[in-house]
């Protein structure tokens, strides 16, 4: 007797889940094998909603995954999104409609990483929860499953428990997850994975959200920033008032000048590109302010890259352009390499400050792409724009049936009278 076949679905909303849902359906089938049932086998398909992106409520995203599950006729399906759910001001990290066989996860709720591998054991752990049931005694059962298996098999999979949500993990202990089987009142949801606490909980969403922002695609538009930065400071190191302030700053007034100059940098181009999300961008408060915060780390991160790079150029052209003696006889005190370490730091710091503010960077799009905010208003446009597709779709099709309604009265009407 041949195995039947189980079809899961995955429901990404559109940008960097994309790219995580490509490398993991390569690997699923085997796993739901081992960590669901052998007896199984196990088709996964991937699609991309943008309405799994728009809302900030997680039902809303089961609804739309339970719709989508019964148009392509699966058994299971998933929805991956990298906006953030609260319950309670707690972080939801997965829920799951186990009668309906319908889960979501957040990604912002598995924090920043190794993303790939807890989205990984979420899935299986989500789909072993809507094969089985979420009861205790269905746990029970499914835990004797697991436990059953050759555990020398999938050594990656740090979760082979049918109640935890992800392996145990160092970030998993500082900040754990809490499995909840809430009330028969709740709108159906069987299963729900939280964050414990409130404050770890905030981090762990925070770091998330940064990493779905991916501060690193930004780097790119900086680029502009560097070259202007660069001639500017490249030009003042070589005269001698910059070798003279570097050596009478001390390390705490170096730290500052670093402080201030990467906060004017971030400062700049939140302003420029109208990054800060107001209080009427229609989010709640409390989301709005998440929004903010996950885009000032963002841009953090992007700057500091942007930082070191500078640094890194400075310091060589430092050693190329000032001779050593030609500083000492500038210097007062003694001189070594420990001076050109200063001198630019010191450049670093003013080019970022004189040089960099006033220019906007090269690709906005980038820049824009990297904030929630601006993610969440091109998904509300997208979504729109299918509705209006296919309202205008229903339109002709309507309207097409009663073209061709009306030819065939026409034509019975013909018949009569022949």
């Amino acid at each position: 007797m041949g195995k039947s076949t189980k079809k899961l679905g995955l429901i990404t909303a559109p940008g960097y889940t994309e790219e995580l849902v490509d490398v993991l359906k390569k690997s699923l089938p085997d796993l739901l094998s081992y960590y669901v049932n052998e007896e199984d086998q196990w088709d996964v398909e991937c699609v991309t909603d943008s309405l799994t992106g728009v809302t900030e409520d997680s039902r809303e995203v089961l609804g739309a995954a339970l719709e989508r599950k019964s148009d392509e006729g699966w058994d299971f399906a998933v929805a991956l999104t990298d906006l953030p759910f609260f319950k309670n001001k707690r972080p939801i990290v997965a829920e799951a409609y186990v009668e309906e066989s319908v889960a979501l996860i957040s990604l912002p709720g598995l924090g920043s990483t190794p993303m790939f591998k807890r989205i990984r054991e979420s899935v299986l752990q989500l789909v072993n929860e809507m094969y089985y049931g979420s009861s205790e005694q269905d746990r029970r059962q499914a835990e004797e499953k697991i436990q059953a298996k050759n555990r020398k098999e999938y050594k990656e999979l740090k979760n082979k428990s049918s109640t935890r949500l992800v392996g145990k993990r160092p970030f998993e202990w500082v900040s754990p997850l809490q499995r909840e089987t809430p009330d028969n009142d709740e709108s159906n949801i069987d299963v729900r994975f939280t964050v414990k606490s409130r404050f770890s909980g905030a981090l762990r969403v925070l770091s998330g959200m940064v990493r779905a922002n991916r501060p690193w695609a930004m780097f790119p538009a900086f680029l502009k920033l560097i070259m202007i930065a660069f001639a500017t400071g490249s030009y003042a190191i070589v005269f001698p008032t910059l070798w003279m302030l570097s050596s009478e700053y001390g390390i705490w007034r170096m730290f500052l000048l670093t402080f201030v100059s990467i906060s004017a940098m971030v400062a700049w181009i939140i302003l420029v590109h109208s990054l800060w999300e107001k209080k009427n961008a229609g989010y709640k408060d409390y989301i709005r302010k998440l929004y903010n915060a996950a885009t000032v780390l963002t841009l953090l991160v992007s700057v500091c890259m942007y930082y070191v790079i500078l640094f890194v150029l400075f310091s060589l052209a430092v050693l190329l352009l000032i001779p050593m003696g030609m500083l000492e006889s500038q210097v007062t005190g003694p001189v070594s390499y420990i001076n050109y370490f200063y001198i630019a730091w010191t450049a670093t710091s003013v080019a970022t400050i004189i040089g960099a503010l006033g220019s906007a960077l090269e690709n906005e799009d980038a820049v824009l792409s990297s904030t929630y905010g601006y993610r969440q208003r091109q998904r509300y446009e997208q979504v729109k724009e299918s509705e209006k597709e296919k309202k205008e779709a229903e339109e002709e099709k309507k309207e097409a049936a009663e073209e061709k309604k009306e030819a065939a009265e026409k034509k019975q009407e013909a018949e009569e009278e022949s």
